[in-house]
């Protein structure tokens, strides 16, 4: 009897097993655990190059020294050598960034809430759980690296101490030592009961029928990995901004940062107010309304000048060579993007229509992007060497110019036309003409591209919008301006995005053009990084600047993003 009771049992249980993957549940259970396989490979590889690389480049930020990778924790400290005490509020804005992200992802999630009348609030427990892990991967992340970096340290120190054993076995030998560190230990475990944890609950709060299940599992991800980065950047920010003021009471010292944070910070929200008056201005129904809107959002934009004119003075401690770095970034940026836009839309226009051999100019003017930088550079510091007897010195010459120092020249292009006489303030002077010709190279080379892609536009416009313009009476500017410019928009939006992504990250033909003669004029901000990892051999100062100009690209890409998008005409 007693057999038979555990025999129904045991069936009884096979059977709830079965039906957990049978039927339609069964079916969606299958399904979503096959396509979490499928992507594994996909999150290993995002992980392993990705998330790790910019972990470990963070992680490298907050160490200082020279001539190794492991350095001492310095915090802040490279960040603060690199823009001085804008690195305090660099650090406070991404704070309140991330947490101005958690509460805008928490309104839209309620706003979903109220229209369909859900009930996903057992779903927090799993999206938190889930955001926890990813804080407890950094934590372990942060607490592997410095133990894994000092390996090495302790295979030279093996070796010199006569060890019988392989490089290769003494690091399997320290990797396991560090790895069964009882903190190492609990941070790994701990993260992944948590994951573990959270995809559990995911499962047993996602066997409803509900189809916005997955997007309310991914906003309550998003607030609880938003809600934790503006807290520890927050509590990290404020501990070093103690640390520093607790540093200069022992030197006797006097610091101005929560001055200058709050000055700042004051300006951009007096800014950012005064916009949003400004836009609320046109909305208006009387005159006299709009009028006091203007006015007053005249008057924030002039106290926010005031109050952001502190800048200068907290990025005065930063450094020159960044600075000019960035400042040389810029040109480099203003410089080649319109030009390439203007060359290549106008190049694009001409092989759209139907001319002879416009497919062996298409071919002809894609054959710059596709031609080796480097070696294409080298051929440009040919032509554009200082020497008199340089190709392009030989041709301004024949026309009765003077030769010019080209990539030897660390003057301002704006000073080099007013000439010696009129001496130009030194924010007036422009790019060097030496950055001049890397900008030359940088049109040169994406013309090509820029036109195929501005085909590929051209080609998806219906040609009944230009047959009913023309029987319309409008001319051919017309057409331009009122149907190729904006069903051209997703393609000037896409192009402008990658431009500036690209001229940011500018390095090969750069570093070949440039000339110690130019006197750095032409060091853009990689350039600014490369020097100080191989050239200084700071590492973490060089991950310092990597963070700051990744962050620079993030924050053009979201402004582009927001001004760019709103004006795209998708037809």
């Amino acid at each position: 009897m007693a057999t038979q009771t555990v025999t129904g049992q045991e069936t009884a249980v096979t059977q709830r097993r079965i039906s957990i993957l049978s039927g339609k549940r069964g079916r969606n259970f299958r399904e979503v655990v096959l396509a979490y396989l499928l992507l594994l490979p996909a999150f290993a590889i995002i992980f392993t190059f990705g998330i790790f690389p910019l972990a470990f480049s963070v992680y490298q930020s907050t160490l200082k020294g020279l001539n190794k990778i492991v350095g001492t924790y310095d915090g802040l400290g490279n960040y603060t050598k690199a823009i001085g005490n804008l690195a305090y509020v660099l650090g406070f804005w991404l704070a309140i960034i991330f947490l101005f992200l958690a509460v805008n992802a928490a309104i839209k999630g309620w706003r979903t809430v109220r229209k369909y009348g859900d009930k996903p609030w057992l779903l927090a427990l799993p999206g938190f759980s889930i955001a926890a892990s990813f804080g407890l991967l950094l934590r372990f992340i942060f607490l592997f690296l410095p133990e894994a970096l000092g390996i090495g340290d302790k295979i030279r120190a093996a070796t010199q101490g006569g060890a019988e054993e392989t490089s290769a076995e003494l690091f399997k030998q320290f990797l396991g030592e560090v790895w069964d560190i009882p903190l190492i230990q609990q941070a790994f475990w701990l993260t992944i009961g948590v994951l573990v944890i959270g995809l559990i609950l995911t499962y047993v709060f996602s066997r409803n029928h509900d189809p916005r299940r997955g997007e309310y599992l991914s906003a309550f991800i998003q607030i609880g990995v938003y809600l934790l980065g503006g807290i520890f950047l927050s509590w990290y920010t404020l501990t070093q901004v103690q640390a520093a003021y607790a540093a200069a009471f022992e030197d006797g010292e006097t610091l101005e940062i929560w001055a200058q944070v709050i000055t700042i910070s004051a300006g951009f929200v007096l800014l950012l107010f005064s916009w949003m008056i400004w836009r609320s201005a046109s909305h208006q129904d009387s005159t006299k309304s709009t009028l006091l809107r203007l006015a007053a959002g005249s008057i924030l934009i002039i106290g926010a000048w005031l109050l952001i004119g502190e800048l200068p003075a907290a990025a005065a401690d930063g450094d020159k060579d960044w600075y000019q770095g960035l400042l040389n970034t810029v040109y480099y940026s203003i410089g080649s993007i319109p030009f390439q836009f203007a060359i290549s839309l106008m190049l694009a226009t001409f092989l759209f229509q139907d001319i002879k051999g416009k497919g062996l100019f298409r071919v002809l003017f894609f054959l710059p992007y596709v031609t080796p930088a480097v070696g294409a550079a080298a051929s440009f510091r040919i032509l554009f060497s200082g020497r008199v007897d340089a190709p392009i010195n030989r041709i301004i010459t024949s026309l009765g110019f003077e030769p010019l120092g080209w990539l030897n020249e660390s003057a301002g292009i704006f000073q080099l036309i007013a000439g010696e006489s009129l001496k130009l303030p030194t924010w007036a002077t422009g790019p060097s003409l030496s950055l001049v010709v890397v900008i030359i190279f940088g049109v040169w080379t994406f013309i090509g591209f820029n036109t195929v892609i501005f085909l590929a536009g051209l080609g998806a416009i219906p040609n009944e919008l230009y047959e009913a313009a023309s029987i319309d009476g409008g001319g051919r500017w017309a057409q331009f301006r009122h149907i190729t410019l904006p069903l051209l928009s997703p393609t000037l939006y896409f192009l402008t995005l990658y431009a500036v992504i690209g001229t940011f990250k500018a390095f090969n033909h750069i570093y070949v053009l440039r000339t110690s003669a130019a006197l750095g004029t032409t060091d853009t901000a990689s350039l600014v990084i490369f020097d100080a990892m191989k050239r200084d051999t700071r590492y973490g100062y060089a991950a310092a600047l990597a963070v700051l100009l990744l962050i620079i690209v993030m924050g053009l890409t979201v402004i582009n993003n927001r001004v760019a998008s709103k004006r795209v005409f998708y037809g």
